[in-house]
Order: C-alpha cells, then structure tokens, then sequence
C-alpha cells in the first residue's frame, strides 16, 4: 500500500513540476501557415478592442439612427515614440480611452496609455495621426474628435511627447483644437518652408436629408464644420483655408484624405475623398501657398460614396495611382440584398448640378503622366469588396510591386434592404415612434450584423490583380475600419495592423522575408531638418537596369491612419541596386549607387546634395 501511495505521490509531484513550469512560460511565438499570422493577444500582450457600448448607446440616444457615422470606427497610428528604432502602436476608441502599446520587440507589446497620458477627453475619437508636429526629433500624436453628443467634448487633440514616455495635450496652444465633425489630419509642408502644415479633414455637421442638390453649395464656406488648411506659424497654425483655395463647405463630407506628388513637379498635391453627393477632390499645388482643384478636368469618373484613399504607384512608372474604397458587394447575394443604385434621372440632375459622373464602386485611376487619370477598378478586378474603409496600397510581399489591403466591414448594416422593407411598414413605424419618442432599442436590435473578410489584391503586373487574402492569412472576417501597415520586427516585410468594432484589433506579422527569401528588400530612415524631422515630402527611387520603384514619404494615409515613416521598397530578386535616390523636400538629392539590398540605410537631408550635382570619386 505504502509503494502505491509513494508511486501516486511521485506522479502528481511530476504532473504538479510540469505545469508550474508550463505557467511560468510565456507562449512561445505562432507558427507561420501563411504569408501572414494572426499574433494572438496571449502572445503580444495587444488586446484593444473599439467597443461601442450597448447601454450607453440607448441611455444617451446616441446610435447609428442619431449619429451617421457611428460605425465608421477607429483609426491606427504607427510610429516610434521612444527612439528605440521599433514601431509602437496608436490606436483611437470611439467610445473609450485611445490606446498607446510600446513595442517591446519580438512581437511583444506593452500598454503604457495610463502613463502616457494619451487617452484623451474627447467622447468620440476618430482619426490618429503620428508626426513630429513641433519638429524637436520626438514623435506626437493627433487625434481627432467627433460625434453629436448634448454637451460633448469634440476638440481634437495635439500630445506633444516630453521624451520621457509622457506627452502634454497642447492642441489649443497650437491652434489646431478644432471642435468639427473631424475625420484624419495630414501633416505635410505643403509650402516648403521647412515645417509641417496641416490639412484637417471634416464631415458636414448637416443632416444629410436636408440638402437639395440643385442648390450646389461647394463655393460657400462653412468655417466651422468645413475641412481646413493650416499653415505653420512658428509652432502657431493659422487657417489659411479660404486664401489657399479649399472648398470648406457644408456639403463636404470627408472620409479619406491622402498627399503626394500627383503631377511630380515637387510639390505636394491633396486628394480628398467624400461620402454621398458631394464628389471628391483633387488639389493641385501652385507652389506659392495656393491650390488650384482640378478633379473634373482629370477624371472622367469617380466613387459615389467614396470612403478611404490611398496613393501610389503600382506601375513602376514613377507616377502615383489613387485607390478610393466605395460599398458594392463582390457577392452576388449581398449585391442583390445590400445595394442600390441611382435611377437615371437621379444620376443626370446630379451630373447637372456639378456633383461630376459617380457611380457605386471602388476605383482605382491610373496615373497617364498627362495631367489625366484612366478608371481602370473593373479592368484589374479591385472595384467589388463591400462595404470598405481602409484603403493601402503597398508591397506586401516584396516582389516589387505594390498591393492593395481593403479593410472591409460595418457592425450593423443599415442598408440591408429586407431590413428597410420590414421597417417602411406604417404599423411597424407606429409602434416604434410615439410623439417625440422613438424605440431605439427595437430599430437597433433588428439590423443585421455580418462578419465578412478584408481584401488582399496581389498586383500580378500588366494591371492585373488578384485576392489572396484567404491564401495570405488576412481574410478572417470582421468588422474592420483604420489599418496601417509597418515593419513591426524590423525584419524587412511590412505587418498589419487594422482596428475593429466589437472585436480585438487584428495585428498580421507579414512572414515574407522567412517564406519568400529570394524577395529583397531596401529600407530607409529618413532623417530630415528641424522643423520636418522625417523629411515628409521626401521621394525614394530605385532605379536598375531601366527599371523604377517609386515611394513617397507621407506616413498618413488611407481611412484615419498612420502606417510606418520608414519607407520600404520591395525588390524582387534583386540582390544588389543600380542607384539608390532620395529627393529631399528642400529639392537637394542624396545619391547611392550599386547598393546591396536587405540593409535598412539611414540618410540624412542635411547631406543632400543640389541636383546635377557630380559624384565624388
């Protein structure tokens, strides 16, 4: 008896040793299947979630029927608030505290929001935007702030970091406290005066029933919900909208705003996206503190309800390419049951009334070279990935060409056409308003809420694309808004990062350089001059044998996001480049040739050279 007690004795002793030593592990890093791993939150430490609160939305009758853009979501921000070379992780709640995770490498991520002091007053936050605003070599962070809320706190929100992983909100110093509806800010020295200006993208206060159309209100500012342009002061922002030729009107309903060099003359141009009637803009800079918009005169064609926007090049060709999501079904089911369309007579006293030819799809306009942009969303096959908000278009696979993420989905669903049926009914509508009351829970309780998977368009060259994200790892279903890519490991691929509703966050480590070795890659850190520390502006050119691949230093971009400020070229089999080049916003060029590729290079503007200027050597 005393052998079989020692025997049990024994054996939990082991059992008991086993799992205190499983306790004391941490859980070792996925294994990759697929080009990219969804990193679990057992495993990163990153578990934020933007959750719109049941409860509160009907104690405060602040829902999808009082707020339209109550399920557009939150946006991603990345950047290195620490100077440790690794990219942390911003993301902006709606309903509650942002959140601020310090990369602590490998994958391992640190929340450090409460000491930071970045959670922020606003009740309802919206677009993050990571840059050196006061150009002292530390990384700040601006959020934007919206919602209708009685009373409710609406001021964006500038934190200026302290280098000590505190930051100070200092937006009303700055003069950038704007209490619109707003959406994303773009920092960018659109004047080339060698510090960082801001262009504020706002959605109409207005109802949008309330409009006639006929009544075309594009050239009548709405100074305060309209979008805004500041320039920089001296470390002061001063609204310069109306003098620098933007439209800042009621009827402009901003969703996406992303800045390039649309024409390459070496200044910085504005694409603007926006929802409804209202058609989107192309500002075209003239290089003396004015833009000029040209939209009409350069696209034939655009989305009706445009969402996010990103720009880029996706034919090596040195031009960008605009890519704006827009709502149409790629399912036939949920085309027949999700989706409208215009009548003709609707469409025609659009066009009529100066609102330019829309039509219920993603676009994608190829750059001509020209002054002019071809549709070509059908022809490549990127036009149909339902209701979409992120737009990025980047190398995700470092091939050498760029691809294209869609970050897909809505929480509830209020264009589901059985849905509106069932509520058009006059009984149906008695029973659910009386007086001034309305059963907000009865509405909210019977929209739909379907879970449907991101698009990942693999650029196959020719103009030709194809969705991977099944075979990729990236089409897990959900309810997904902001996203933003970055090199999260520092191992030359480019992560996911994308912020959903009512769900944890998504955060994609891209297994490129393990699966797909013979892909290269060149990355570059760019240091530029106090005032615009990362050098936004800066172009980066690899040029071999003919061949271009073409990047643009300007971190924010697609749907209310920020990816990495450290541009990275994919290169194919590319083991070594002709030239290297970077053009400096000052217009000086630094110039590297038969560089080995796989290296991340750290340039600086204040070695730039003018242009034409002879090699040494």
């Amino acid at each position: 008896m005393k052998s079989k007690l020692n025997k049990s004795f024994t054996l939990l002793s082991i059992l008991a040793l086993i799992l205190l030593a499983a306790c004391g592990q941490k859980e070792t890093k996925p294994a990759a299947d697929t080009l990219f791993t969804l990193m679990p939150e057992s495993y990163t430490g990153a578990a934020f979630e933007n959750h719109l609160d049941y409860d509160e939305q009907l104690k405060k009758k602040f829902n999808i029927y009082t707020y339209r853009n109550f399920y557009n979501g939150g946006g991603v921000a990345l950047g290195d608030v620490n100077q440790d070379g690794l990219m942390d992780i911003f993301l902006t709640s709606n309903m509650e505290a942002n959140v601020l995770y310090l990369n602590k490498g490998n994958f391992q991520f640190e929340d450090i929001s409460e000491q930071a002091g970045i959670g922020g007053q606003g009740d309802w936050s919206t677009g993050a935007s990571l840059a050196d605003v006061n150009g002292d070599g530390w990384t700040d962070i601006y959020v934007c702030n919206s919602g209708n809320l009685e009373g409710g706190k609406r001021h964006n929100e500038l934190f200026i970091n302290n280098g000590d992983l505190s930051f100070t909100e200092s937006a009303a110093q700055y003069g950038i406290n704007d209490g619109a509806y707003s959406t994303h800010g773009a920092f960018f020295d659109y004047d080339q005066d060698g510090d960082l200006d801001l262009y504020l993208l706002n959605n109409s206060f207005k109802a949008i029933g309330s409009f006639d159309h006929s009544e075309n209100q594009r050239v009548i500012r709405d100074s305060i919900g309209g979008d805004k342009l500041f320039r920089n002061d001296n470390m002061h922002f001063t609204d310069v909208t109306e003098e620098a030729g933007i439209y800042a009107s009621v009827i402009g309903f901003g969703l996406g705003v992303t800045v390039g060099d649309i024409d390459q003359d070496g200044w910085m141009d504005i694409y603007v996206s926006n929802d409804f009637f209202e058609r989107d803009y192309i500002y075209l800079n003239n290089h003396d503190g004015t833009f000029r918009e040209n939209l009409t005169d350069m696209m034939r064609s655009i989305s009706a309800a445009s969402m996010g926007a990103d720009m880029a090049d996706i034919n090596n060709d040195h031009y960008p390419e605009i890519f704006v999501t827009d709502m149409i079904p790629e399912d036939d089911a949920r085309l027949k049951t999700k989706t409208t369309f215009d009548s003709w007579d609707s469409y025609l006293n659009n066009y009529n009334h100066g609102y330019h030819h829309q039509f219920t799809r993603n676009m994608l306009h190829l750059n001509n070279a020209d002054g002019t942009f071809s549709e070509i969303g059908r022809l490549t096959g990127v036009y149909a990935t339902d209701w979409s908000w992120g737009a990025l278009i980047m190398d995700l696979d470092n091939d050498g060409l760029k691809d294209i993420f869609v970050a897909n989905g809505i929480y509830q669903d209020l264009t589901d056409q059985d849905y509106i049926q069932y509520f058009s009914n006059r009984d149906m509508v008695m029973s659910i308003v009386s007086g001034n009351n309305v059963d907000y829970k009865t509405l909210i309780d019977a929209i739909p809420s379907v879970k449907i998977p991101s698009y990942a368009f693999k650029n196959l060259g020719g103009l030709r694309f194809e969705n991977l994200a099944e075979s990729w790892g990236l089409a897990d279903p959900s309810h997904s808004n902001g996203s933003a890519y970055g090199d999260l490991d520092n191992d030359g691929d480019l992560d996911l990062v994308v912020n959903n509703v009512n769900m944890p966050m998504f955060l994609y480590r891209n297994e490129t350089t393990e699966k797909i070795p013979d892909n290269h890659f060149l990355k570059v850190i760019l240091k530029g001059l106090p005032g615009n520390t990362d050098a936004i502006g800066a172009q980066v050119t690899v040029r071999h044998q003919g061949h271009s691949y073409y990047l643009e230093q300007m971190p924010m971009r697609g749907f209310k996001s920020t990816v990495d400020p450290r541009p990275n070229l994919g290169l194919g089999n590319l083991a070594m480049v002709d030239t290297l080049e970077v053009r400096w916003p000052d217009g000086k060029v630094t110039i590297m040739q038969d560089v080995p590729t796989d290296q991340i290079l750290t340039l600086y503007q204040k070695d730039g050279i003018a242009p034409g200027t002879p090699m040494p050597g």
